[in-house]
């Protein structure tokens, strides 16, 4: 979740148009506490039965458990992956958290700054 916190309160982040949704496989009960914890004001959804990441293509990277890993994509006005960059599964470094300052260079890019 700290995450998200570090890109709501990025003002290079914010300044980029793309609205933040996170989606998680943690139940909603899960999700909603940690949202209040954390103070979150983005979008965050339940992806039940993982149909999200499956139509995505993101869960080629799950964890060995086969709980998806930490991907990132960048969807466009017309619903279409403009980019996608994993970072959690094992084969990427296994990373579940990534410096907003190392993911704005890849946005900017991918959005044509």
């Amino acid at each position: 979740m700290q995450q998200v916190v570090d890109l709501e309160g990025s003002q290079q982040f914010l300044a980029l148009p793309i609205t933040l949704v996170s989606i998680s496989i943690d139940p909603t009960p899960q999700l909603a506490e940690a949202v209040q914890e954390y103070g979150v004001a983005s979008a965050h959804l339940y992806d039940k039965g993982g149909e999200v990441t499956a139509a995505y293509g993101v869960d080629r990277w799950a964890m060995p458990s086969g709980e998806p890993g930490h991907t990132f994509v960048l969807i466009g006005s017309d619903g279409q992956i403009k980019w996608v960059r994993d970072y959690g599964a094992p084969e990427n470094g296994g990373l579940m958290y990534v410096p907003v300052a190392d993911l704005l260079p890849e946005l900017q890019s991918a959005l044509g700054y």
